[in-house]
């Protein structure tokens, strides 16, 4: 199938590694001009230079920052077609922080999604664009211990419904794809520094319902560059769950019951 992607620009945070790296591919793949975005230079320099598209490095916590990237975008590109808000990280900012850490947890985890749009915004009207947010599972079903997470990508989903509304008029299409358990390379890490990393990562497989494993980044990746194409022209204000029913499906399914 033609996306019809061929010659749009596509600017994605967080694009180094993990779901962004994978949606940079995707979107290369369909002929689109790939913006990579992220503080790591030298990842980000990389696959950049792997994909014949451009890096762009910056403390996307700088609201002035966000609005230089979308600037060096337009004035290198002539045009901005997608935005991708993948930038973020699970902080682990619980309750029992202060007040000033759940701050920062937000300005890393939601200002940049706020500020890339805000100076996106009259260039994705120009093109009647497409902007993907990343939301996660952690804003439906909780978690315990991250509450400046939780609270950024709740707010990120609030503001997904907002937007598609807002720029309703202007033939700007807003969704929001989903994530639940990602085989991404901070869950790697994270499964490397468990006593026993095979064990960790079969328990957090067995909890996902459809074939028992983590999500693909190319997985999720698909479902974003799909969303931001011209064949979900009228698709707005939605959100899509790429997560083998993990989030809806009963948990009596996690415990290996057969109905």
């Amino acid at each position: 199938m033609n996306l019809e992607l061929s010659g749009k620009v596509v600017l994605i945070t967080g694009a180094a590694r993990g779901i962004g790296a994978a949606t940079a591919r995707a979107f290369q793949a369909e002929g689109a001009r790939v913006i990579v975005v992220d503080r790591d230079g030298p990842r980000a320099e990389a696959l950049a230079a792997e994909l014949g598209g451009r890096a762009l490095i910056a403390d996307l916590t700088d609201d002035a920052a966000c609005g230089r990237i979308v600037e060096a975008t337009v004035a290198a590109e002539g045009r901005l077609d997608v935005l991708v808000n993948n930038a973020g990280v699970n902080d682990g900012v619980p309750l029992t922080a202060p007040p000033s850490e759940f701050l920062a947890s937000l300005r890393r985890n939601l200002l940049p999604a706020y500020a890339l749009t805000h100076f996106a915004r009259p260039h994705l009207v120009a093109a009647r664009g497409a902007i993907v947010n990343l939301g996660s599972k952690v804003a439906e079903t909780g978690q315990g211990g991250t509450s400046g997470y939780a609270a950024a990508k709740g707010a990120m989903l609030a503001l997904t419904r907002e937007w598609a509304l807002a720029l309703a008029d202007d033939g700007v299409r807003v969704n929001a794809v989903i994530p639940a358990e990602c085989d991404t390379d901070q869950y790697q890490t994270w499964f490397a520094a468990q006593p026993d990393p095979a064990a960790a990562r079969a328990k957090i497989a067995a909890l996902v319902p459809l074939g028992r494993r983590l999500t693909t980044p190319l997985e999720i990746a698909s479902a974003i560059v799909w969303l931001s194409s011209p064949r979900a022209g009228h698709i707005t204000g939605q959100f899509w769950h790429v997560d083998g029913g993990y989030t809806h499906l009963d948990r009596a399914a996690t415990v290996g019951h057969k109905w």
